[in-house]
């Protein structure tokens, strides 16, 4: 058959997407979702099935992350798109591009009660409450044309997941169209009176900080450019790690929740956060910039504090800003650089007047950044003194990171999960000196996220050592997307830090005065799950992962098969 003879609704939507770049999608075929299906092929679109629809979306994820690419899921109506829904709200909370495609009831049947298979009472509405938008379509025209708007959205706005609903009819009746042209959204303009007014307060910054998220992640030249001649440490949150190499001299890490860092953004005179809520997700009860309260600047101090993120709704959240820029961060700081090399800045009348080059001006004569110059590596190195205060670096989680950054390079991906051995390792001590390196989710914090996202970027990039870090009760939420994995013959090794169920939460409890209850779980041998799932299987007593897991990791990424490494904690 050809595509003539089926051209539908399915053929314009798969169209549009090949249009877009889109060579990978995830999902499972389902009886309302094959004329989606059915013309995949004919585009060379690569349809990877994993075992869950949540898993679907975290592999969607994954693959974002790695590719740049946004990622694209096809579900099937009812339970089928239900089951994707905690992925795409974490994809909303983590302001990360995805397009979720589904079929509907069909044209006239909306909230009919009729008893179809699979029919609900309103998927896009209750997707849209919960999503950036949910469309539901009324032509093969429009389904199309959906398309092409979300990705003009992803690339000019503040990213985020877009549910496409397609009701069979349309989905299945013709098409007599053409295949919408990518076409650029319209990003907001930058204000030239906000560069020069940041211009003006970052010459005349004595001990500056920028705190930098994941809204830059675009940025990183531009980042790099403009720390390095401002002399000014970095941290990041952990949406943002690796966008300034976390072995650069200026480089603070994902740390901003540590006290250390927090104390420093509260004496910074010009404090410069890009792309970040600072969210307390990331800061952990604690605040950035001089605040007496979360949203409360303590006007005591003399601080001027520049925000630039691409969504206005952002720029005073968590932070009242002084200086405003809502625009994307690599144009915002290529333009403020532009300023800061041709000298020219505005005087209190708003006459312009010439100062030199940046970093040229004499500290004596102007005040400027200048005056710093040489001490923003001793500055990071002074703070990160205190990190044994802050955090506990021989954590479980930590060590293990160490030990499979060191069997796996430097240049490992590593999925992480709403576990501690996440939050309370890889975040802080993995070494990241790319943007891609940890695949994670702070915000929405959601279990069974990291089996999946590690597939996902593996799929991306198969020639990139990827590795995933999980405690025992995030895998159980989605181990079964290791057969997915062996299915697609992808040499990961899924890590698997036993404690025996919900410590952290059984910890709380005991906070609280109450006695554990319902935290402490039996579980499988993971190693010998993941070998009756078709992949290899290890086993390593905490006390021995020193000397054991550098080279198993190795070895487990030498496979076209994944491994379960299951670290047994206590032992």
């Amino acid at each position: 058959m050809t595509n003539e003879e089926f051209r539908n609704g399915g053929l314009a939507v798969v169209a549009a997407l090949a249009a877009h770049g889109v060579d990978t999608i995830f999902g499972i075929p389902g009886t309302h979702n094959l004329e989606f299906y059915r013309h995949l092929p004919e585009y060379g679109i690569r349809a990877v099935t994993p075992r869950h629809e949540q898993g679907a979306g975290y592999g969607a994820d994954g693959y974002f992350l790695v590719s740049g690419k946004p990622g694209v899921v096809i579900t099937t109506s009812g339970p089928g798109l239900t089951n994707v829904l905690t992925a795409a709200a974490t994809a909303y909370a983590e302001s990360r591009p995805m397009l979720i495609l589904s079929p509907g009831v069909p044209t006239g049947l909306e909230r009919a009660d009729v008893g179809m298979l699979h029919e609900t009472k309103d998927s896009s509405g209750a997707v849209g409450r919960l999503l950036v938008s949910s469309q539901r379509t009324r032509t093969a025209e429009g389904a199309a044309q959906a398309v092409a708007e979300a990705f003009a959205m992803f690339d000019s706005a503040r990213p985020g997941p877009v549910h496409i609903e397609v009701p069979l009819d349309v989905l299945e009746g013709a098409w007599n169209g053409s295949v919408p042209a990518p076409f650029s959204g319209r990003r907001p303009a930058l204000d030239d009176h906000v560069v020069t007014r940041a211009a003006e307060a970052v010459r005349s910054a004595r001990r500056p900080l920028v705190i930098v998220g994941g809204g830059a992640r675009r940025a990183q030249h531009e980042v790099a450019r403009f720390v390095e001649a401002l002399d000014a440490p970095v941290a990041t949150t952990a949406n943002g790690k690796g966008i300034l190499p976390e072995d650069h001299p200026l480089s603070l890490g994902s740390n901003v929740r540590f006290p250390s860092v927090q104390a420093e953004s509260a004496a910074a005179d010009v404090l410069i956060v890009l792309g970040s809520e600072l969210a307390d997700s990331d800061l952990w009860g604690g605040v950035i910039g001089a605040q007496s309260a979360i949203g409360v600047r303590d006007r005591s101090v003399a601080q001027t504090v520049i925000r630039c993120d691409i969504d206005p709704d952002q720029l005073n959240k968590n932070l009242p800003g002084d200086i405003l820029a809502c625009a994307d961060t690599a144009e915002f700081l290529t333009a403020l650089m532009d300023v800061l090399d041709d000298g020219t800045a505005t005087d209190d009348s708003g006459t312009a007047a010439s100062a030199g080059g940046f970093g040229s001006e004499s500290p004596e004569t102007n005040g400027t950044a200048a005056s710093a110059k040489g001490s923003g590596a001793t500055r990071v190195q002074e703070i990160r003194a205190n990190r044994d205060a802050d955090f506990d670096f021989s954590s479980i989680g930590s060590r293990v990171t160490r030990l499979v950054e060191d069997g796996a390079g430097p240049d490992v991906v590593i999925a992480g999960d709403s576990s501690q051995v996440t939050y309370d390792g890889t975040v802080h001590a993995l070494s990241a000196r790319t943007p891609d390196q940890l695949l994670y989710m702070p915000g929405f914090a959601t279990l069974g996220y990291g089996i999946p996202a590690a597939l996902g970027a593996k799929v991306a990039d198969p020639t990139r050592p990827v590795a995933c870090i999980v405690g025992d009760g995030a895998a159980m939420f989605s181990v079964q997307e290791i057969m997915t994995a062996t299915e697609l013959g992808l040499g990961i090794p899924f890590v698997v830090v036993d404690n025996g169920g919900y410590a952290e939460i059984e910890g709380q409890m005991v906070e609280r005065d109450m006695e554990p209850f319902a935290v402490r779980l039996a579980r499988p041998d993971f190693a010998s799950l993941g070998r009756s799932m078709g992949g290899a299987g290890v086993t390593i007593a905490e006390s021995d992962i020193d000397s054991d897991l550098p080279s198993t990791v190795a070895e487990a990424l030498d496979r076209t098969v994944p491994t379960v490494i299951h670290i047994t904690v206590g032992d």
